[in-house]
C-alpha cells in the first residue's frame, strides 16, 4: 500500500469518525488536496516521550498501544520523530546526578537498538538535518534524539559533548522543578517562584556550550525570565520543542507573546503542543476529576506516565474517555487555533508542530501518529498552502537546525 494510500484512508476514516456535519460535507477534492499536501511534505514531529521499556520489552517496530511506533508513523505520513531521553526533576546531589546520568544513557541506548537491531531496514538515526533527508529519501522513517532536562548533566559541562556524540540534538533547559541550569515554568512543591531569576550563570556556561556542539537549545518548561535570558545569551535560534500559546490558554506551561516573539526575533521556532490541557483551558470540575484518577493510578507527576505498563495506560485512557465525555478535551481545530495565533505573532517562518504524545499529548482527531493526516487536513480547511504546511511540519525546524550546525561550525573555528 503506497502511502498516498494510506494517508487517504487515514482522511476518510477520522471524517467519519468525527460524525459533525461540516467533516461529513467536505468535498472529496479538499480531501484529495490534504492528502497529497502532507505526502510531499517533509513531516517531523518534534516531541514523542519513551518509557523505560522502550525497544525491550516493548517493540516499537510492531503495533504497540503507544501512540507512536513504527507502524503508526507509516500509516499517518510521520516522517521524522525526536524520540525524548527524558529524566525527571531528582535531587541536586552527586548521587542524584549520577543516577541521572545513568538513566539518560539507558534511554539514549533504547532508541539505538530500535534503529540499529530491530528494524534498521524501517527506521535510521538522523545526526545532522541533511541525514533526515536522505534516509527519507532512502525510503526509511527517521529517529532524531532530543533531551528533555537539563538536569541530566549535572554540574558536568563535559557531559553534553557525550550526549551530543550518541545524537542529541536538543535539550530542554529544565523541566517540572528548577535545576542548576534554569528556573523552571513550573516550580515543585516547597521551592520559591524563582531560584536564579532566569537562566543561572552556570546555565549561561551551558548554552554557550551547546551553540558551540550544535545542541539546539529548547525553551519549553522554562520560565518566562529563563526563556528570554535562553534567548539572549545563545548566538543559534532556538527552539520551543512543544508548547502551547498563553494568550489561549493562561498557563505556565505556554508561552506568551512576549517570549513568541523573541524567539522569532532570534530566527528560532516555537513547536505547537497537540496536548489537550494546554490547546483548550480545562473547567475546575474537570481538572478535579482528572486530579482524582491520577492519584488513584498513583501518577503523581508527569514523568510517571512514562513508567507505567500498556495495560495501565489503557486503564488511564479509558479513566479518561469517562471524564472526555462530560468535558470534552481539545480537538485538532484548538490545537490549529494556536498554530493560527502563534503564526500571526511570529510570521509563518518561526512555527512548527509537536505532540508530546506517550507522554500526555494528544487531542480528538490527533491521538496517535497513525491520525496525523488530520492535523493537515485542519490546516489546508484553514487556507494554509502547501508551502505554508511543509513549513509547518518540518521546514522551518530543519532551517533553524541548519543554523545551529552553522554556528557550531563558526564557534569550533575561532
Amino acid at each position: 500500500m503506497s502511502n498516498h494510500t494510506r494517508i487517504m484512508m487515514s482522511l476518510a476514516l477520522l471524517t467519519a469518525l468525527a460524525g459533525c456535519a461540516s467533516q461529513a460535507d467536505q468535498d472529496a477534492a479538499e480531501i484529495q488536496d490534504a492528502a497529497k499536501i502532507h505526502e510531499d511534505a517533509l513531516v517531523i514531529d518534534t516531541h514523542v516521550d519513551i518509557s523505560p521499556r522502550f525497544a525491550a520489552e516493548v517493540n516499537p517496530c510492531q503495533e504497540t498501544e503507544r501512540q507512536v511506533d513504527v507502524p503508526k508513523m507509516e500509516q499517518g505520513g510521520v516522517d521524522a520523530v525526536f524520540f525524548i531521553v527524558y529524566v525527571g526533576q531528582g535531587p541536586r546531589t552527586a548521587e542524584g546526578y549520577a543516577q541521572a546520568e545513568k538513566t539518560a544513557l539507558d534511554r539514549f541506548a533504547a532508541i539505538h537498538r530500535m534503529a540499529e537491531e530491530l528494524c534498521p531496514d524501517r527506521i535510521g538515526i538522523a545526526y545532522t538535518a541533511d541525514d533526515v533527508q536522505r534516509i527519507h529519501d532512502a525510503g526509511k522513517k527517521v529517529a532524531v534524539i532530543g533531551m528533555e532536562n537539563g538536569y541530566i548533566i549535572g554540574k558536568d559541562l563535559s557531559l553534553l559533548k557525550r550526549y551530543y556524540d550518541l545524537g542529541g540534538r536538543y535539550l530542554t533547559l529544565s523541566h517540572m522543578g528548577h535545576n542548576d541550569i534554569s528556573d523552571s515554568a513550573n516550580p515543585r512543591e516547597g521551592e520559591p517562584v524563582a531560584e536564579h531569576g532566569g537562566l543561572s550563570p552556570f546555565g549561561e556556561e551551558v548554552v554557550h556550550e551547546m551553540n558551540r556542539l550544535g545542541i539546539m537549545v529548547d525553551v519549553s518548561h522554562i520560565s518566562n525570565e529563563a526563556a528570554l535570558g535562553a534567548v539572549r545569551v545563545s548566538r543559534a535560534p532556538v527552539i520551543a520543542s512543544h508548547s502551547a500559546t498563553r494568550a489561549l490558554v493562561d498557563i505556565p506551561r505556554n508561552l506568551g507573546d512576549e517570549q513568541l516573539k523573541a524567539i522569532a526575533a532570534n530566527g528560532g521556532v516555537l513547536q505547537v503542543v497537540g496536548l489537550a490541557e494546554y490547546v483548550k483551558a480545562s473547567p475546575a470540575e474537570k481538572r478535579a476529576a482528572i486530579d482524582s484518577l491520577r492519584q488513584a493510578m498513583g501518577i503523581t507527576s508527569r514523568g510517571a506516565w512514562r513508567n507505567m505498563t500498556d495495560e495501565q495506560r489503557a486503564e488511564y485512557r479509558s479513566g479518561m474517555e469517562e471524564i472526555e465525555q462530560r468535558w470534552p478535551r481539545g480537538t485538532v481545530s484548538d490545537l490549529v487555533d494556536h498554530i493560527d495565533h502563534a503564526v500571526q505573532v511570529m510570521g509563518i517562518d518561526h512555527v512548527g508542530i509537536a505532540s508530546d504524545f506517550d507522554g500526555g499529548g494528544g487531542v480528538t482527531g490527533w491521538n496517535s501518529a497513525a491520525e496525523t493526516p488530520s492535523v493537515t487536513a485542519e490546516l489546508v480547511k484553514r487556507g494554509y498552502s502547501a508551502d505554508d504546511i511543509r513549513k509547518l511540519w518540518g521546514g522551518n525546524l530543519l532551517r533553524v537546525w541548519r543554523e545551529n550546525e552553522r554556528v557550531a561550525r563558526e564557534m569550533q573555528a575561532g
